[in-house]
């Protein structure tokens, strides 16, 4: 097989235990499951697709920097930000699309709050100008919902650490007398 075929048939992800992926997997069931109940009991459109990919990140990969609270929030806030602009500026301008998610991608990476499943708000706002405002109080709503669920999945066995401590700051470890002292 030539060599650049076996690199884009590589795989990268590591091997883990069958009970993170089941654990994963729940997750993210229970996720979609929440806001699409929440969205059916209070007939508003909260369950949209990006937060498909939210839950495969924030479930499948929560050690990764693009599912730490501050991407997952930041990076809708400033999408829902541009694309709403976008579309009042520009309504019915498929055109602006394009430029949409190029800024949202400049400035999700400028932040470092960069969640890709976000970069798909300017393309649901601009295809929907009339009811684009909407969009705050709905993410907003999932947003919050699934990282809640996120902090409760993350702390059932297999237990994973979520959020990704700071890397600047010390790791709470406990110590043999029982008191949790930092770690230097």
């Amino acid at each position: 097989m030539p060599p650049f075929i076996r690199t884009l048939l590589t795989r990268h992800e590591p091997v883990r235990d069958i009970s993170e992926h089941a654990k994963s997997a729940l997750g993210a069931v229970l996720a979609i499951l929440a806001i699409g109940a929440l969205a059916y009991v209070t007939t508003t459109p909260l369950l949209l697709a990006p937060l498909g990919a939210t839950a495969v990140i924030l479930f499948g990969y929560p050690g990764g920097a693009l599912a730490q609270p501050v991407n997952v929030f930041g990076g809708y806030l400033l999408a829902t930000i541009v694309g709403v602009a976008a579309a009042i500026a520009f309504p019915g301008q498929w055109w602006m699309t394009a430029p949409a998610v190029g800024l949202t991608l400049f400035g999700m990476q400028t932040l470092r709050i960069t969640h890709p499943p976000a970069g798909a708000i300017p393309v649901l706002a601009l295809q929907m100008p009339g009811d684009s405002a909407t969009l705050f109080v709905t993410l907003l709503v999932s947003c919050l919902g699934m990282l809640l669920l996120a902090l409760i999945v993350h702390r059932l066995p297999p237990r994973r650490t979520y959020p990704a401590p700071h890397p600047g700051l010390p790791v709470q470890t406990p110590v043999a007398d029982g008191s949790d002292k930092p770690k230097s």
